[in-house]
Protein backbone atom coordinates (compact mmCIF):
# COMPACT_ATOMS: atom_id res chain seq x y z
CA UNK A 1 0.00 0.00 0.00
CA UNK A 2 2.94 1.93 0.53
CA UNK A 3 3.39 2.03 -3.30
CA UNK A 4 0.01 2.89 -3.86
CA UNK A 5 -1.44 5.85 -1.90
CA UNK A 6 -4.53 5.92 -4.27
CA UNK A 7 -5.66 2.62 -2.16
CA UNK A 8 -5.49 4.07 1.08
CA UNK A 9 -7.32 7.33 -0.22
CA UNK A 10 -9.71 5.34 -1.18
CA UNK A 11 -10.26 3.13 1.48
CA UNK A 12 -10.57 6.63 3.93
CA UNK A 13 -13.53 7.08 1.40
CA UNK A 14 -14.78 4.05 2.38
CA UNK A 15 -14.27 4.12 6.18
CA UNK A 16 -16.25 7.84 5.99
CA UNK A 17 -19.88 5.83 5.04
CA UNK A 18 -19.68 2.55 6.22
CA UNK A 19 -22.09 0.26 7.27
CA UNK A 20 -20.16 -2.50 9.01
CA UNK A 21 -17.58 -2.15 11.88
CA UNK A 22 -14.55 -0.76 10.55
CA UNK A 23 -11.74 -3.55 11.16
CA UNK A 24 -13.80 -5.56 8.97
CA UNK A 25 -14.27 -3.08 6.59
CA UNK A 26 -10.72 -2.44 6.29
CA UNK A 27 -10.25 -6.52 6.09
CA UNK A 28 -12.72 -6.63 3.44
CA UNK A 29 -10.97 -3.57 1.28
CA UNK A 30 -7.53 -5.31 1.59
CA UNK A 31 -8.90 -8.53 0.43
CA UNK A 32 -10.44 -6.97 -2.22
CA UNK A 33 -7.42 -4.95 -3.68
CA UNK A 34 -6.00 -8.69 -3.54
CA UNK A 35 -8.30 -10.02 -5.59
CA UNK A 36 -8.21 -7.19 -8.42
CA UNK A 37 -4.87 -7.56 -8.60
CA UNK A 38 -4.07 -3.93 -7.14
CA UNK A 39 -1.96 -5.92 -4.34
CA UNK A 40 0.20 -8.48 -4.72
CA UNK A 41 2.87 -11.11 -2.90
CA UNK A 42 5.32 -8.62 -0.87
CA UNK A 43 3.86 -5.42 -1.10
CA UNK A 44 3.97 -3.89 1.83
CA UNK A 45 1.65 -2.41 4.55
CA UNK A 46 1.75 0.69 6.79
CA UNK A 47 2.83 -0.12 10.38
CA UNK A 48 -0.40 -0.14 12.52
CA UNK A 49 0.56 3.03 13.93
CA UNK A 50 1.00 4.67 10.88
CA UNK A 51 -2.50 3.23 9.32
CA UNK A 52 -4.45 4.21 12.45
CA UNK A 53 -2.82 7.95 11.85
CA UNK A 54 -3.88 7.91 8.14
CA UNK A 55 -7.18 6.89 8.73
CA UNK A 56 -7.96 8.38 12.26
CA UNK A 57 -8.55 5.31 14.03
CA UNK A 58 -7.71 3.70 17.22
CA UNK A 59 -4.48 1.47 17.07
CA UNK A 60 -6.74 -1.67 18.36
CA UNK A 61 -9.09 -1.41 15.64
CA UNK A 62 -6.32 -1.79 13.00
CA UNK A 63 -4.47 -3.80 14.95
CA UNK A 64 -7.88 -6.42 15.18
CA UNK A 65 -7.84 -5.64 10.84
CA UNK A 66 -4.57 -6.80 10.62
CA UNK A 67 -5.36 -10.00 12.83
CA UNK A 68 -8.82 -10.57 10.68
CA UNK A 69 -5.96 -10.53 7.50
CA UNK A 70 -3.49 -12.97 8.89
CA UNK A 71 -7.06 -15.18 9.75
CA UNK A 72 -7.34 -15.45 6.67
CA UNK A 73 -4.05 -16.33 5.35
CA UNK A 74 -3.74 -13.09 3.21
CA UNK A 75 -1.14 -11.11 5.17
CA UNK A 76 1.88 -12.24 7.39
CA UNK A 77 4.06 -9.95 9.99
CA UNK A 78 7.31 -10.25 11.00
CA UNK A 79 9.72 -8.80 13.35
CA UNK A 80 11.92 -6.10 11.63
CA UNK A 81 9.95 -6.37 8.02
CA UNK A 82 6.22 -5.39 9.28
CA UNK A 83 3.28 -6.47 7.55
CA UNK A 84 2.83 -7.70 4.19
CA UNK A 85 0.88 -9.48 1.37
CA UNK A 86 1.10 -13.05 1.79
CA UNK A 87 -0.65 -14.34 -1.50
CA UNK A 88 -0.20 -13.08 -5.20
CA UNK A 89 -4.23 -12.74 -5.40
CA UNK A 90 -7.26 -14.52 -3.30
CA UNK A 91 -7.25 -17.30 -5.95
CA UNK A 92 -4.38 -18.63 -4.78
CA UNK A 93 -5.77 -20.27 -1.90
CA UNK A 94 -8.00 -22.53 -3.88
CA UNK A 95 -6.10 -23.65 -6.86
CA UNK A 96 -7.96 -23.58 -10.36
CA UNK A 97 -8.12 -26.16 -13.01
CA UNK A 98 -8.21 -25.41 -16.62
CA UNK A 99 -11.36 -27.75 -16.61
CA UNK A 100 -14.54 -26.03 -16.50
CA UNK A 101 -16.75 -27.86 -14.86
CA UNK A 102 -20.28 -27.77 -15.66
CA UNK A 103 -21.71 -31.09 -14.70
CA UNK A 104 -22.33 -30.80 -11.33
CA UNK A 105 -25.41 -28.83 -10.11
CA UNK A 106 -24.08 -25.83 -7.55
CA UNK A 107 -25.24 -22.46 -7.19
CA UNK A 108 -22.92 -19.16 -8.14
CA UNK A 109 -20.42 -18.68 -4.98
CA UNK A 110 -21.09 -15.17 -3.38
CA UNK A 111 -17.70 -12.97 -4.07
CA UNK A 112 -19.09 -9.32 -2.41
CA UNK A 113 -16.72 -8.88 0.67
CA UNK A 114 -19.84 -8.07 2.84
CA UNK A 115 -21.28 -11.43 2.53
CA UNK A 116 -17.87 -13.29 2.72
CA UNK A 117 -16.90 -11.14 5.80
CA UNK A 118 -20.39 -12.14 7.24
CA UNK A 119 -20.13 -15.55 6.48
CA UNK A 120 -16.79 -15.99 8.35
CA UNK A 121 -17.91 -13.43 11.28
CA UNK A 122 -21.04 -15.95 12.00
CA UNK A 123 -18.65 -19.27 12.04
CA UNK A 124 -16.59 -17.22 14.68
CA UNK A 125 -19.65 -16.47 16.14
CA UNK A 126 -20.71 -19.52 16.50
CA UNK A 127 -17.41 -21.54 17.69
CA UNK A 128 -16.55 -18.77 20.51
CA UNK A 129 -19.88 -18.70 22.64
CA UNK A 130 -20.59 -20.83 25.66
CA UNK A 131 -18.86 -24.59 25.66
CA UNK A 132 -17.48 -25.28 22.28
CA UNK A 133 -17.65 -29.19 22.81
CA UNK A 134 -21.92 -28.37 22.80
CA UNK A 135 -20.58 -28.67 18.58
CA UNK A 136 -18.82 -31.85 18.62
CA UNK A 137 -21.33 -34.09 20.63
CA UNK A 138 -23.91 -36.80 19.77
CA UNK A 139 -27.49 -34.83 19.78
CA UNK A 140 -30.84 -35.39 19.05
CA UNK A 141 -31.40 -35.91 15.38
CA UNK A 142 -33.76 -33.39 14.03
CA UNK A 143 -31.84 -30.07 15.80
CA UNK A 144 -32.59 -28.24 19.02
CA UNK A 145 -35.46 -25.65 19.44
CA UNK A 146 -33.90 -22.57 18.31
CA UNK A 147 -32.46 -24.39 15.24
CA UNK A 148 -35.93 -25.78 14.35
CA UNK A 149 -37.25 -22.40 14.57
CA UNK A 150 -34.92 -20.70 12.40
CA UNK A 151 -35.65 -23.43 9.81
CA UNK A 152 -39.45 -22.87 10.43
CA UNK A 153 -38.57 -18.63 9.25
CA UNK A 154 -36.60 -20.10 6.39
CA UNK A 155 -39.50 -22.20 4.93
CA UNK A 156 -42.04 -19.36 5.40
CA UNK A 157 -44.65 -19.99 3.35
CA UNK A 158 -43.61 -22.75 2.05
CA UNK A 159 -45.22 -25.37 3.99
CA UNK A 160 -48.75 -24.86 6.28
CA UNK A 161 -47.80 -24.26 9.95
CA UNK A 162 -50.28 -26.50 11.28
CA UNK A 163 -50.29 -27.75 14.72
CA UNK A 164 -48.11 -31.17 14.98
CA UNK A 165 -46.17 -30.43 11.82
CA UNK A 166 -42.45 -29.63 12.66
CA UNK A 167 -39.33 -29.30 10.74
CA UNK A 168 -36.87 -31.95 11.12
CA UNK A 169 -33.47 -30.64 10.38
CA UNK A 170 -31.41 -33.36 8.71
CA UNK A 171 -27.90 -34.49 7.20
CA UNK A 172 -28.82 -32.84 3.64
CA UNK A 173 -31.74 -33.48 1.31
CA UNK A 174 -29.84 -37.16 -0.35
CA UNK A 175 -30.00 -38.54 3.02
CA UNK A 176 -33.23 -37.34 3.61
CA UNK A 177 -34.76 -38.74 0.50
CA UNK A 178 -32.86 -41.95 0.95
CA UNK A 179 -34.81 -42.23 4.28
CA UNK A 180 -38.44 -41.47 2.42
CA UNK A 181 -37.37 -43.79 -0.21
CA UNK A 182 -37.17 -46.84 2.44
CA UNK A 183 -39.90 -45.61 4.95
CA UNK A 184 -42.73 -45.02 1.87
CA UNK A 185 -41.50 -47.05 -0.71
CA UNK A 186 -39.54 -50.03 0.25
CA UNK A 187 -37.59 -52.59 -0.41
CA UNK A 188 -39.62 -54.33 -3.85
CA UNK A 189 -42.14 -51.24 -3.99
CA UNK A 190 -43.11 -49.27 -6.62
CA UNK A 191 -42.50 -45.48 -6.96
CA UNK A 192 -43.61 -43.15 -9.96
CA UNK A 193 -41.52 -40.08 -10.95
CA UNK A 194 -41.09 -37.65 -13.97
CA UNK A 195 -39.29 -39.78 -16.93
CA UNK A 196 -36.54 -36.90 -17.09
CA UNK A 197 -35.78 -36.67 -13.15
CA UNK A 198 -32.93 -36.37 -10.86
CA UNK A 199 -30.14 -38.57 -10.91
CA UNK A 200 -30.22 -39.46 -7.62
CA UNK A 201 -33.65 -40.99 -7.43
CA UNK A 202 -32.63 -43.32 -9.89
CA UNK A 203 -29.42 -44.36 -8.05
CA UNK A 204 -31.29 -44.59 -4.66
CA UNK A 205 -33.91 -46.98 -6.28
CA UNK A 206 -31.33 -48.99 -7.60
CA UNK A 207 -29.72 -49.38 -4.62
CA UNK A 208 -33.01 -50.02 -2.40
CA UNK A 209 -34.34 -52.71 -5.22
CA UNK A 210 -37.14 -49.88 -5.40
CA UNK A 211 -39.33 -50.26 -9.11
CA UNK A 212 -39.52 -47.00 -11.03
CA UNK A 213 -41.89 -45.58 -13.24
CA UNK A 214 -41.18 -42.60 -15.52
CA UNK A 215 -44.03 -40.68 -16.07
CA UNK A 216 -44.99 -38.67 -19.49
CA UNK A 217 -44.52 -34.63 -19.24
CA UNK A 218 -45.38 -31.77 -21.06
CA UNK A 219 -44.54 -28.22 -20.83
CA UNK A 220 -46.56 -27.99 -17.40
CA UNK A 221 -45.26 -31.06 -15.48
CA UNK A 222 -46.21 -34.98 -15.33
CA UNK A 223 -49.38 -35.67 -17.34
CA UNK A 224 -52.29 -36.73 -14.06
CA UNK A 225 -53.78 -38.92 -16.93
CA UNK A 226 -50.52 -41.00 -16.86
CA UNK A 227 -50.28 -40.72 -13.12
CA UNK A 228 -53.71 -42.08 -12.78
CA UNK A 229 -53.35 -45.07 -15.23
CA UNK A 230 -49.97 -46.03 -13.34
CA UNK A 231 -51.79 -45.59 -10.21
CA UNK A 232 -54.76 -48.43 -10.99
CA UNK A 233 -52.05 -50.86 -13.11
CA UNK A 234 -49.76 -50.59 -10.43
CA UNK A 235 -49.76 -50.33 -6.44
CA UNK A 236 -47.53 -47.28 -6.83
CA UNK A 237 -46.38 -46.19 -2.90
CA UNK A 238 -44.95 -42.66 -3.53
CA UNK A 239 -44.72 -39.81 -6.34
CA UNK A 240 -41.16 -38.66 -6.35
CA UNK A 241 -41.49 -34.75 -7.54
CA UNK A 242 -39.02 -31.64 -8.23
CA UNK A 243 -41.28 -29.47 -9.02
CA UNK A 244 -39.58 -26.23 -9.30
CA UNK A 245 -37.13 -25.02 -11.55
CA UNK A 246 -36.37 -28.99 -12.05
CA UNK A 247 -33.43 -30.65 -12.60
CA UNK A 248 -32.23 -30.94 -15.24
CA UNK A 249 -35.22 -29.65 -17.95
CA UNK A 250 -35.52 -26.67 -15.89
CA UNK A 251 -39.51 -26.85 -16.04
CA UNK A 252 -41.62 -25.83 -13.09
CA UNK A 253 -45.19 -27.28 -12.69
CA UNK A 254 -47.89 -24.86 -13.56
CA UNK A 255 -50.16 -23.89 -10.48
CA UNK A 256 -53.22 -25.61 -12.18
CA UNK A 257 -51.28 -28.90 -13.29
CA UNK A 258 -50.32 -29.05 -9.22
CA UNK A 259 -53.64 -29.09 -8.42
CA UNK A 260 -54.47 -32.04 -10.51
CA UNK A 261 -52.30 -34.07 -9.84
CA UNK A 262 -52.93 -33.69 -5.79
CA UNK A 263 -56.25 -34.31 -6.77
CA UNK A 264 -55.25 -37.83 -8.01
CA UNK A 265 -53.23 -38.59 -5.15
CA UNK A 266 -55.87 -37.81 -3.14
CA UNK A 267 -58.13 -40.44 -5.20
CA UNK A 268 -55.28 -43.35 -4.13
CA UNK A 269 -54.08 -41.86 -1.17
CA UNK A 270 -50.51 -41.46 -2.95
CA UNK A 271 -47.57 -40.13 -0.60
CA UNK A 272 -45.61 -37.63 -2.67
CA UNK A 273 -42.29 -36.74 -1.97
CA UNK A 274 -41.81 -33.12 -2.40
CA UNK A 275 -37.83 -32.34 -3.40
CA UNK A 276 -37.94 -28.58 -3.85
CA UNK A 277 -34.23 -27.22 -3.08
CA UNK A 278 -35.02 -24.43 -5.69
CA UNK A 279 -37.91 -23.01 -4.33
CA UNK A 280 -36.37 -19.85 -3.18
CA UNK A 281 -34.54 -18.61 -6.37
CA UNK A 282 -38.42 -17.93 -7.68
CA UNK A 283 -39.60 -14.61 -6.89
CA UNK A 284 -43.50 -15.65 -7.35
CA UNK A 285 -42.91 -19.67 -7.77
CA UNK A 286 -46.42 -21.72 -7.57
CA UNK A 287 -48.15 -23.15 -4.06
CA UNK A 288 -45.99 -26.44 -2.85
CA UNK A 289 -47.50 -29.37 -3.23
CA UNK A 290 -47.15 -29.52 0.84
CA UNK A 291 -49.74 -26.62 0.86
CA UNK A 292 -51.72 -27.81 -1.51
CA UNK A 293 -52.04 -31.41 -0.39
CA UNK A 294 -50.38 -31.44 3.31
CA UNK A 295 -51.93 -34.60 4.77
CA UNK A 296 -50.08 -36.92 2.11
CA UNK A 297 -47.36 -34.36 1.27
CA UNK A 298 -43.36 -34.81 2.78
CA UNK A 299 -41.58 -31.32 2.08
CA UNK A 300 -37.66 -31.68 1.53
CA UNK A 301 -35.58 -28.63 1.25
CA UNK A 302 -32.32 -27.48 2.01
CA UNK A 303 -29.33 -24.38 1.89
CA UNK A 304 -27.57 -26.38 -1.18
CA UNK A 305 -28.81 -24.27 -3.46
CA UNK A 306 -29.38 -21.32 -2.25
CA UNK A 307 -26.37 -20.96 0.69
CA UNK A 308 -23.80 -23.06 -0.51
CA UNK A 309 -23.42 -26.93 -0.97
CA UNK A 310 -21.16 -27.65 0.86
CA UNK A 311 -23.28 -26.70 4.38
CA UNK A 312 -24.96 -30.48 4.26
CA UNK A 313 -28.28 -29.45 5.99
CA UNK A 314 -31.50 -30.56 4.79
CA UNK A 315 -35.01 -29.55 5.65
CA UNK A 316 -37.96 -32.21 6.01
CA UNK A 317 -41.64 -31.66 6.66
CA UNK A 318 -43.86 -34.32 7.34
CA UNK A 319 -47.77 -34.52 7.35
CA UNK A 320 -48.28 -35.31 10.70
CA UNK A 321 -46.69 -35.71 14.48
CA UNK A 322 -46.32 -39.13 14.06
CA UNK A 323 -44.77 -39.51 10.36
CA UNK A 324 -42.37 -36.88 11.92
CA UNK A 325 -41.68 -39.05 14.67
CA UNK A 326 -41.45 -42.14 12.78
CA UNK A 327 -39.20 -40.36 9.71
CA UNK A 328 -36.94 -38.85 12.57
CA UNK A 329 -36.50 -42.68 13.95
CA UNK A 330 -35.88 -44.08 10.09
CA UNK A 331 -33.06 -40.93 9.52
CA UNK A 332 -31.69 -41.56 13.08
CA UNK A 333 -30.68 -45.61 12.35
CA UNK A 334 -29.15 -44.46 9.33
CA UNK A 335 -27.61 -41.04 9.45
CA UNK A 336 -27.32 -40.65 13.27
CA UNK A 337 -27.72 -36.89 13.04
CA UNK A 338 -26.78 -33.44 10.98
CA UNK A 339 -23.47 -32.00 12.06
CA UNK A 340 -24.37 -30.09 15.41
CA UNK A 341 -21.64 -27.27 13.99
CA UNK A 342 -23.23 -27.03 10.21
CA UNK A 343 -26.95 -26.87 12.35
CA UNK A 344 -25.07 -23.94 14.48
CA UNK A 345 -23.97 -21.82 11.26
CA UNK A 346 -26.98 -22.50 9.32
CA UNK A 347 -28.68 -21.31 12.34
CA UNK A 348 -26.74 -18.36 12.95
CA UNK A 349 -26.47 -17.35 9.09
CA UNK A 350 -30.55 -17.39 8.92
CA UNK A 351 -31.28 -15.82 11.73
CA UNK A 352 -28.21 -12.73 11.52
CA UNK A 353 -29.83 -12.44 7.82
CA UNK A 354 -26.63 -14.12 6.21
CA UNK A 355 -28.36 -17.12 4.21
CA UNK A 356 -30.58 -14.02 3.00
CA UNK A 357 -28.00 -12.30 1.55
CA UNK A 358 -26.09 -15.01 -0.24
CA UNK A 359 -30.16 -15.74 -1.99
CA UNK A 360 -29.93 -12.51 -2.80
CA UNK A 361 -26.75 -12.89 -4.55
CA UNK A 362 -27.09 -16.63 -6.32
CA UNK A 363 -30.58 -15.20 -7.79
CA UNK A 364 -28.24 -11.95 -9.07
CA UNK A 365 -25.66 -13.98 -10.63
CA UNK A 366 -28.36 -16.90 -11.68
CA UNK A 367 -30.15 -13.99 -13.67
CA UNK A 368 -27.23 -12.61 -15.26
CA UNK A 369 -25.73 -16.13 -16.40
CA UNK A 370 -29.42 -16.85 -18.14
CA UNK A 371 -29.02 -13.54 -20.01
CA UNK A 372 -25.61 -14.44 -21.42
CA UNK A 373 -26.80 -18.12 -22.04
CA UNK A 374 -29.97 -16.78 -24.22
CA UNK A 375 -27.60 -14.54 -25.99
CA UNK A 376 -24.77 -16.90 -26.72
CA UNK A 377 -27.20 -20.32 -27.41
CA UNK A 378 -30.75 -18.32 -27.78
CA UNK A 379 -30.36 -19.64 -31.96
CA UNK A 380 -30.54 -23.35 -30.71
CA UNK A 381 -33.32 -25.09 -28.78
CA UNK A 382 -32.14 -25.09 -25.36
CA UNK A 383 -34.98 -24.98 -21.78
CA UNK A 384 -34.35 -22.17 -19.16
CA UNK A 385 -35.59 -20.93 -16.07
CA UNK A 386 -34.27 -17.08 -15.85
CA UNK A 387 -33.98 -17.51 -12.10
CA UNK A 388 -32.13 -21.20 -12.34
CA UNK A 389 -28.19 -21.61 -12.55
CA UNK A 390 -28.64 -24.75 -14.94
CA UNK A 391 -30.39 -25.21 -18.37
CA UNK A 392 -31.09 -27.80 -20.29
CA UNK A 393 -29.72 -28.08 -24.13
CA UNK A 394 -31.86 -30.20 -26.47
CA UNK A 395 -29.06 -30.88 -29.77
CA UNK A 396 -29.60 -31.13 -33.52
CA UNK A 397 -30.30 -34.44 -35.10
CA UNK A 398 -26.44 -34.41 -36.16
CA UNK A 399 -24.94 -34.91 -32.52
CA UNK A 400 -25.72 -37.55 -30.25
CA UNK A 401 -25.20 -36.42 -26.32
CA UNK A 402 -22.96 -38.78 -25.86
CA UNK A 403 -20.79 -37.84 -28.98
CA UNK A 404 -21.29 -34.32 -27.90
CA UNK A 405 -20.29 -34.62 -24.17
CA UNK A 406 -17.39 -36.30 -25.49
CA UNK A 407 -16.16 -33.51 -28.22
CA UNK A 408 -16.94 -30.46 -25.12
CA UNK A 409 -14.76 -32.83 -22.78
CA UNK A 410 -11.92 -32.42 -25.32
CA UNK A 411 -12.19 -28.96 -25.35
CA UNK A 412 -11.53 -28.80 -22.06
CA UNK A 413 -15.40 -28.50 -20.38
CA UNK A 414 -17.66 -31.55 -18.60
CA UNK A 415 -21.67 -31.62 -19.04
CA UNK A 416 -23.71 -34.08 -17.68
CA UNK A 417 -25.85 -36.19 -20.03
CA UNK A 418 -29.29 -37.06 -20.82
CA UNK A 419 -28.94 -41.00 -19.82
CA UNK A 420 -28.18 -39.78 -16.75
CA UNK A 421 -31.80 -38.77 -15.86
CA UNK A 422 -33.88 -40.37 -17.63
CA UNK A 423 -35.60 -43.58 -15.70
CA UNK A 424 -37.08 -45.37 -19.00
CA UNK A 425 -38.12 -44.89 -22.32
CA UNK A 426 -36.41 -43.49 -25.01
CA UNK A 427 -33.41 -40.93 -23.24
CA UNK A 428 -33.75 -37.32 -24.86
CA UNK A 429 -30.85 -35.91 -26.95
CA UNK A 430 -30.37 -33.72 -24.83
CA UNK A 431 -27.51 -32.45 -21.80
CA UNK A 432 -27.51 -30.50 -19.20
CA UNK A 433 -25.39 -27.30 -18.51
CA UNK A 434 -24.83 -25.68 -15.07
CA UNK A 435 -23.94 -22.22 -14.89
CA UNK A 436 -22.60 -22.48 -11.04
CA UNK A 437 -19.93 -23.52 -9.46
CA UNK A 438 -16.79 -21.50 -8.90
CA UNK A 439 -16.93 -20.57 -12.01
CA UNK A 440 -16.95 -16.56 -12.78
CA UNK A 441 -18.81 -14.67 -15.08
CA UNK A 442 -15.99 -14.71 -17.53
CA UNK A 443 -15.48 -18.51 -17.49
CA UNK A 444 -19.07 -18.92 -17.99
CA UNK A 445 -19.12 -17.02 -21.11
CA UNK A 446 -16.11 -18.76 -22.47
CA UNK A 447 -17.46 -21.98 -21.94
CA UNK A 448 -21.12 -21.10 -23.45
CA UNK A 449 -18.94 -19.72 -26.51
CA UNK A 450 -17.25 -22.86 -27.43
CA UNK A 451 -20.80 -24.72 -26.29
CA UNK A 452 -22.79 -22.58 -29.44
CA UNK A 453 -19.86 -23.31 -31.46
CA UNK A 454 -19.40 -26.80 -30.87
CA UNK A 455 -23.32 -27.27 -31.40
CA UNK A 456 -23.11 -25.56 -35.27
CA UNK A 457 -20.66 -27.91 -36.34
CA UNK A 458 -21.18 -31.20 -38.03
CA UNK A 459 -19.71 -34.29 -35.55
CA UNK A 460 -16.58 -35.94 -37.28
CA UNK A 461 -17.87 -39.23 -38.89
CA UNK A 462 -15.97 -41.49 -36.40
CA UNK A 463 -18.08 -39.38 -33.36
CA UNK A 464 -20.91 -39.90 -35.18
CA UNK A 465 -20.29 -43.80 -35.52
Amino acid sequence: MKKHPEILEELQNALADRSQPAYLLIAEFIEEKIREGMLKRDDQLPTLRDMAAALHLDYTTVARAYHELQHRGLIASKSGVGSYIKVENTADAVPSSDLIEMTMNVAPEPQEPEILGRMRHGIRHVTEQGNFHRLTRYQELGGNEDARAAAATWLEGLYPAQTGQTVLITPGIQATLNSLMLALVGVGGTLCAEGTTYPGVKTMARHFGIKTIGLRSDNEGILPDDLEAQCRIHTVKALYLNPTIQNPTTRTISENRRFEIAAVARQFGLKIIEDDPYNKLMKSPPPTFANIVPELTYYVSGLSKTVGAGLRIGFLVCPNANETNRLASTLRASEIMASPLCIAVATQWILDGTAQLCLQSIQTMSQKRQLLAKRTLGDFNIETNPEGFHLWLNLPSYWTHSAFCSRLLSRGITTASAEMFCLQGTTPNSVRLCLGGNLNEDRVEHALQIIAETVSHMPRKSEQA
